[in-house]
């Protein structure tokens, strides 16, 4: 193995705290796959029920691209090697498509906790300098939400466009792939 490339993660761990939550993140980077896997915990520390918007959206729910409840692909973003992976809630695209995209999101209550894992292999034929993932959430408000699914012990919401104005994001720390380890 090459001095440039970095051996194989055995993953590192960080912490974020926001939004009434805490988010506990573990990535592992396999630099022969250019891939990440990330789990994470989010826990409600807040004494309002918070939406998380990992589930994705309602359109793809409804073409049988994915399952109602499960935790989806990250959008992602590279800038010069750097790059950001996101679970967001999307705003109303302009102009506004036939069938607009509304997000789903999970319902958490205070004291709950989730844990989610997803694997993102980083197209291309660079490996990427830093990585990071970022985590929408926002204080639930029924005002903002409609049209509950239960699946299983997990309430998933369709959400308002407004809501992706007012989410917060939690993004880890920049993950540095040659260390395989997060930057302080």
């Amino acid at each position: 193995m090459s001095a440039s490339v970095p051996a194989p993660s055995s993953g590192a761990n960080t912490h974020v705290h926001g939004q009434g939550a805490a988010l506990d993140v573990r990535f592992a980077y396999d630099p022969d796959q250019q891939a990440l896997r990330v789990d994470y915990k989010l826990r409600n520390v807040g004494t309002a029920a918070l939406a998380v918007f990992d589930r994705g959206d309602r359109h793809a729910v409804a073409s049988g691209r994915q399952k109602v409840g499960a935790i989806v692909p990250p959008a992602w973003r590279d800038q010069a090697g750097d790059v950001t992976l996101s679970h967001l809630a999307l705003p109303l695209a302009d102009p506004a498509p036939t069938a607009p995209v509304r997000s789903l999101a999970l319902k958490l209550a205070p004291g709950v906790e989730s844990s989610g894992r997803f694997a993102f292999a980083v197209p291309g034929l660079q490996a990427p300098r830093r990585l990071r993932w970022c985590l929408g959430v926002a204080a639930f408000a029924d005002t903002d939400f409609d049209t509950p699914e239960r699946v299983g012990a997990l309430e998933i919401w369709r959400a308002s466009y407004a809501v992706s104005e007012r989410q917060q994001m939690l993004c880890t720390p920049w993950f540095d792939v040659a260390r395989g380890a997060f930057e302080a």
